[in-house]
């Protein structure tokens, strides 16, 4: 499990490889990943939006911006927790990802950006 913390929100990630599958005409390897967002400050904050860098081995840089995560836009008070599974597909069985949630605090009414430390995806196979 893969950790940071930015502004007293803790991010935490596992990942999971899924499987490979076939479509349009390519391999496709599936990734999942589970995050947790805790709130270690002493301010409720919500999440807003996402971005995400997606890196494939195969491809050049995907970037994906969006509201929320999974359709929510969870309100954090503090010591509470939200987690939520998602995944990716790539034409590799290698890449990574990385990115940033923009939350705000309800306390300041500040927007501020929490990250996500880079996590890697890789097909157990690809492993030494």
């Amino acid at each position: 499990m893969i950790t940071k913390v930015t502004k007293g929100i803790k991010i935490s990630v596992k990942t999971s490889y899924e499987g490979t599958f076939f479509k349009n005409y390519r391999n496709h390897f599936a990734f999942g990943y589970h995050i947790t967002i805790e709130n270690q400050s002493k301010d409720p904050v919500q999440l807003l939006a996402r971005h995400w860098e997606i890196y494939d081995a195969l491809n050049p840089l995907e970037m994906v911006d969006g509201e929320g995560v999974i359709g929510k836009k969870p309100v954090l008070h503090p010591g509470e927790t939200h987690t939520y599974s998602s995944g990716c597909l790539l034409t590799s069985p290698i890449g990574a990802m990385k990115g940033h949630y923009m939350m705000i605090n309800y306390a300041s009414t500040q927007h501020f950006k929490v990250y996500v430390p880079t996590f890697r995806l890789s097909a157990p196979f690809t492993l030494n």
